[in-house]
């Protein structure tokens, strides 16, 4: 008997169709009767991310990441099964059933996170009516003097704290526990007080892409030995690493248009900056170095990534190993040069709109960048230091994707050093090559013996509807228990005489686990030409032999040591017939007679 999850899915999945979901997310192209993208799960530049609209499921033949819609949502938003569950059933038009979803540790967890979320919603308007009090002057000095209209100040929430005891005590005046309260991160507790973490700052909610608040940022209006921003300390519902400022109106923009770049900035001000002026397309990494979970975030909006970071030398310098996580994501990487000493609120401030845009059009690519804050370390008027600049230049070149691009690379040297093409491209060609690292962690290594293989191949031939597959599926022994639970549900399938529906299979076993992977890999058999033509046959009946080779050759073993433990000789007899039986069925199968 089915329980309400389970028939809620049901209803929820036939309701939806994965590839409208995930055109939201993703640019797909129909080949065939699959829709084809490049992963958004692994870098990679020919499509091999494969969604089947029939079965209503996706595939990454490179990767092997594979799950249904509800997963797909899950993975692209970061969030969990019941959020994603959520989103979903909003999309259908389709009410959530209000009992027999949670257990009670999934319950008490999901109870927490609700709260938490209610926390600091209630903290932002909080702090909004503070600033509409009349009661915060220097917050709204600070707002005029950096040029902020009312109604951006609107648009990105701005709040003000007055102090540090008024927000704790509106909390819990609201009902909240004492320890939520302290674990949404937005009241600090000391000596069994507590105070508002952000206390006397202006306050910028941070939002994630559910129109969820989930911290706060925080900046100083006076002189102070505190830190000029403060973020709010991570919780159950905010992780720094995984989280982007503006990240909501960048989702809400995408839905009006396509999203070509993003304005990747540093801080609050330099995004509400350019969002202002019209750059609308920005976020910004809040002063953290960027991490791969945010370069996946990002992925899911653009391509390609101009990063604005201060005009300094730290700010323009900062980040190295950021900007290799982006392009090592797939991500198209640009760096945009501003004045030195200038960040982009300053440039909008100085130059205008227009200022900045001159500097999105020099953005420079970022092995070019490299080069650049190389030259930045040497003196190319002393001999010793502009050969060492070369020789590091050089290495720098030698990691360009493409002949041209080293040969365009090597002129810019040479027009810098006066140092001839010539000599340039020998010293590139003795520079030896770097290896790339053995395989990235998100291929799959396949290590499988081949009983596993040769039941891999069965399966799949049975799951995908191969012509050839017309014996018993029931008189295949099978080695694995995974092969055994798919094997059964086809087998009930064919019983009732319905279709096959391959994402069901997603529903018996749990992620990360070695089932689920040995699902993933039946699925590498899902497109193109593995179940047609004769050798694909002779491989399909070659697979059921050795199955069955493997099972007689377990039962011989098994057999034999029970002949040897046996002392009683009637019974040494008809063990030892039976051996020959299993000996002769052994020779037939290998002769190929059936």
């Amino acid at each position: 008997m089915s329980t309400p999850l389970q028939e809620f899915l049901i209803t929820l999945k036939e309701k939806l169709n994965i590839v409208e979901v995930a055109s939201g997310y993703i640019t797909l192209e129909r080949r065939g009767g699959s829709h084809w993208a490049c992963c958004p799960f692994h870098h990679e530049k020919t499509p091999s991310f494969s969604i089947n609209e029939a079965d209503q499921y996706y595939h990454c033949f490179g990767c092997g990441e594979s799950g249904d819609v509800i997963k797909f949502v899950r993975e692209m938003e970061n969030i969990d099964f019941m959020d994603a569950v959520k989103i979903l059933a909003e999309r259908a038009g389709l009410q959530m059933p209000q009992t027999g979803f949670d257990n009670q540790k999934t319950a008490e967890l999901k109870r927490k996170r609700d709260s938490l979320l209610k926390i600091m919603n209630d903290c932002a308007h909080f702090y909004l009516n503070n600033l509409n009090s009349g009661k915060a002057e220097e917050h709204v000095n600070y707002i005029l003097k950096r040029r902020i209209p009312s109604n951006i100040v609107r648009t990105f929430g701005l709040g003000a704290s007055l102090n540090f005891h008024d927000l704790p005590k509106y909390l819990l005046s609201r009902g909240y526990s004492r320890q939520d309260v302290i674990d949404s991160g937005a009241v600090n507790e000391s000596d069994g007080r507590l105070t508002d973490a952000q206390a006397g700052r202006l306050v910028y909610p941070v939002i994630n892409a559910m129109d969820e608040v989930v911290a706060f940022g925080g900046r100083v209006l006076k002189k102070t030995d505190f830190a000029k921003y403060k973020n709010t300390k991570e919780t159950l519902i905010f992780n720094k690493s995984k989280t982007l400022y503006n990240i909501n109106l960048l989702k809400k923009l995408r839905k009006t248009q396509t999203i070509k770049e993003v304005i990747m900035v540093e801080g609050y001000m330099d995004t509400i900056s350019l969002y202002q002026a019209g750059f609308k397309n920005v976020v910004a990494s809040m002063g953290t170095s960027l991490t791969q979970e945010q370069a996946r975030l990002i992925k899911r909006y653009t391509d390609t990534v101009l990063i604005s970071y201060d005009g300094d030398g730290a700010g323009q310098k900062a980040n190295m190993r950021g900007l290799e996580i982006l392009k090592g994501e797939g991500i198209n990487v640009k760096v945009v040069p501003l004045p030195d000493g200038l960040d982009p609120d300053d440039v909008i401030k100085q130059f205008g709109a227009e200022g900045y845009r001159k500097c999105l059009d020099e953005a420079m690519p970022l092995i070019d960048y490299k080069i650049s804050v190389l030259e930045r370390g040497f003196d190319l008027s002393k001999t010793e230091d502009k050969r060492k600049f070369i020789s590091e230049a050089i290495k720098i070149v030698r990691t360009a994707d493409s002949a041209a691009e080293q040969e365009d690379l090597l002129k810019q040297l040479r027009d810098k050093t006066g140092i001839t093409y010539e000599s340039l491209s020998r010293d590139l060609n003795s520079v030896p090559k770097i290896q790339p690292e053995e395989r990235p962690k998100h291929i799959r290594r396949d290590t499988s013996n081949a009983t596993t293989k040769a039941s891999r191949f069965v399966i799949a031939a049975y799951l995908f509807g191969a012509k050839f597959a017309e014996e018993q599926l029931s008189e295949i022994p099978f080695c694995s228990e995974v092969h055994t639970i798919i094997a059964k549900y086809l087998i009930s399938k064919r019983l009732l005489e319905e279709r096959v529906q391959p994402a069901e299979l997603f529903e018996f076993f749990d992620e990360n686990t070695a089932e689920y992977e040995e699902l993933c890999r039946i699925l590498d058999y899902s497109d193109g030409d593995a179940f047609s033509g004769a050798v694909a046959e002779k491989y399909f009946k070659d697979c059921v032999t050795k199955l069955k080779l493997y099972d007689t050759d377990k039962q011989i073993a098994a057999l034999t040591a029970e002949i040897e433990a046996e002392t009683a000789n009637d019974k040494r007899k008809i063990l030892a017939f039976r051996l020959q039986k299993l000996i002769k069925q052994k020779e037939k199968l290998k002769s190929g007679d059936k």
